[in-house]
């Protein structure tokens, strides 16, 4: 396996400038050591301001980098300066890492009783290895693959309910009393819903005994206890988002009820019903359960507009559907979820699970036809990225990005993934359209000089674009990036403009587009910044003095570039008779020389 494709501008975008600067630093003094390439992992020590070096690695394919971890405590935006130094060592040196086989390959040349003394010998070096190894061993039974839920033996004695309604009883009793004290925090819903989360393993695991017994001692106590909660604050469950319904929901779709057993289900939901809010849906799940008439239909192939529904969906339609999916796919129906996906508009849910199926031609012919959403695309297309069908990633992503949507932020972050994607398959025109609509959604300087970078000849109509699409963008929406963007191409008069309108006394970008104008708008200056200064200075809120003080620097520079020097002197006269027993605005002026 080779290194990974990248470019400077691949790591720029990954990392704040800061750290880039910072990372650049660190590969010019040689602080990479120890670099190694086992497959698709690259391995790196990055000497730092420890004694111990940070330990960094990289996980990628043939599309470029898909994860970088760093053993530094780095917790910002984007790549830590040890990770960019290692990536840096990749493009400019990449004769130095050295290609060793991978841990499988390593393996596969010791004997089982070699790797047994392995293991022990690096046990007695390293004591916590144990540990680790005990977890793994442990854990092996739990692997999160379709299968594994089939193979996981059930729990051959019943679960003691008596502790999850002692649980609940004390969380709604310790949270009134933290109420009490003035505790505005929400522990219930967080309480509740891991021990729910118990109720739902089981029934994951095949267990619909224990998942019932679990899920019915929570509710019993809920129901029983809620009177706590409800006379302190008078608010319900579903006003905590604690969702007793779908939870009994997916236990009983996931349990074979007699009929008797279904009657009588009925009737315990009712009860809760009183105290808990409404159990529709699982009162709706016990009606229907599998062989429900339309969803029969369905598994059929019977697909019609009202989906796997008698007449008009209810409200709950989605998490219903949802539930049956999760059902569906657990127990390996393949073949019916992808027909009640489509039957429901779970377009989704249908894409992704072609995919892990391996279809990708089929979802591609789907994706073109009913996709509709940024987030059906950025799903299908990180399916098909894990499984290296990189082009068809791209296509995707890229349809993704033309249909409308309603979150700038994922919109931006889609779009980058988007544009790296592209730029380490070399397709340039793919990669420019990425970073515009990355721009659009969140324009900054940053993304402007990277479309920049890649128009070429296209630049001049594409910068026009752009310039129009600030002009026309409101001071109070992305204004750091407005001005910055149109004080670099030096438009000085549509910097001014912009910020012209701002009614603050406390105004940085104002400030800023005054530095950048003394000369050229030495007027506009003093007619800004002295009534802003005087405003602050006539409220005799000393506080506030440094701030009126940065105007009035201005001033006098704007004054002096004008080669009015005396106007000032006479205004400076003038706030020293009018203000002249302000103490403290008088020794700010002195301090500063103004």
């Amino acid at each position: 396996m080779s290194l990974p494709p990248l470019t400077l501008s691949t790591i720029k975008r990954a990392a704040t400038n800061k750290s880039f600067a910072r990372g650049e630093d660190y590969f010019q003094s040689d602080a990479v050591v120890n670099a190694t390439l086992r497959q698709k992992t690259l391995y790196a020590e990055v000497e730092g301001s420890e004694v111990e070096p940070y330990r960094v690695k990289i996980d990628f394919d043939a599309g470029g980098v898909t994860k970088a971890r760093c053993s530094c405590p780095y917790s910002f935006e984007g790549w830590c300066k040890h990770i960019v130094a290692t990536m840096l060592v990749c493009i400019h040196q990449p004769d130095t890492i050295e290609k060793r086989p991978p841990l499988s390959q390593l393996l596969e040349k010791l004997s089982p009783a070699q790797t047994k003394e392995m293991i022990q010998s690096l046990v007695t070096e390293d004591l916590s290895l144990l540990e680790s190894i005990d977890f793994y061993i442990s854990s092996l039974a739990q692997a999160d693959m379709p299968s594994a839920t089939k193979s996981t033996p059930k729990r051959r004695t019943s679960v003691d309910p008596a502790p999850y309604k002692r649980h609940v009883k004390e969380a709604l009793r310790d949270a009134v009393r933290g109420w009490e004290y003035g505790d505005d925090n929400d522990s219930i819903s967080g309480d509740l819903e891991i021990l729910m989360l118990d109720a739902i393993a089981f029934s994951e695991r095949g267990d619909s005994g224990n998942a019932i017994a679990v899920l019915k001692a929570i509710t019993e106590a809920s129901a029983q206890y809620w009177y706590l909660v409800d006379d302190f604050i008078g608010m319900g469950p579903d006003e905590f988002g604690i969702d007793f319904a779908s939870a009994w929901t997916e236990v009983l779709l996931g349990t074979a009820l007699s009929a008797n057993e279904v009657a009588s289900w009925q009737g315990e939901l009712e009860v809760w019903q009183d105290s808990l809010g409404s159990f529709e849906m699982a009162m709706e799940a016990l009606r229907q359960g599998w062989d429900y008439p339309p969803l029969q239909k369905v598994f059929d192939g019977e697909i019609t507009e009202q989906g796997a529904w008698e007449g008009e969906a209810p409200y709950y339609a989605d998490d219903f559907s949802q539930i049956r999916l999760k059902i569906l796919k657990r127990d390996e129906r393949y073949e019916d979820y992808l027909l009640l996906a489509e039957a429901e508009g779970r377009t989704k849910e249908y894409l992704t699970m072609l995919g892990q199926l391996g279809r990708t031609d089929e979802a591609m012919d789907v994706a073109k036809e009913q996709m509709t959403t940024l987030s059906e695309a950025m799903s299908l297309a990180n399916m098909l990225r894990d499984q290296d069908n990189l082009s068809q990633a791209l296509d995707i992503a890229m349809q993704g990005l033309r249909l409308d949507h309603e979150s700038s932020y994922r919109t931006f972050e889609f779009a980058n993934w988007t544009h790296d994607l592209a730029e380490e398959l070399e397709e340039q025109t793919v990669a420019l359209e990425a970073v515009v609509f990355a721009f659009k959604a969140k324009p900054s300087l940053k993304g402007y000089q990277a479309i920049q970078s890649l128009s070429g000849k296209k630049w001049p109509a594409t910068k026009e674009q752009l310039l129009q699409q600030i002009r026309q963008m409101s001071i109070w929406r992305e204004a750091d990036a407005q001005i910055d963007i149109l004080l670099h191409e030096d438009l000085l008069d549509d910097a001014v403009e912009k910020v012209s309108s701002s009614n603050s006394f406390r105004d940085t970008l104002t400030l800023r587009v005054m530095d950048e104008v003394i000369v050229s708008h030495s007027q506009w200056v003093v007619d800004t910044a002295i009534p802003k200064a005087q405003a602050i200075i006539e409220q005799g809120k000393s506080k506030y003095y440094s701030v009126a003080i940065d105007w009035l620097t201005r001033a006098k520079s704007a004054y002096l570039a004008m080669e009015k020097e005396a106007d000032w002197q006479k205004y400076r006269r003038e706030l020293a008779d009018t203000h002249g027993r302000k103490r403290k605005l008088m020794e700010l002026l002195m301090q500063n020389r103004l």
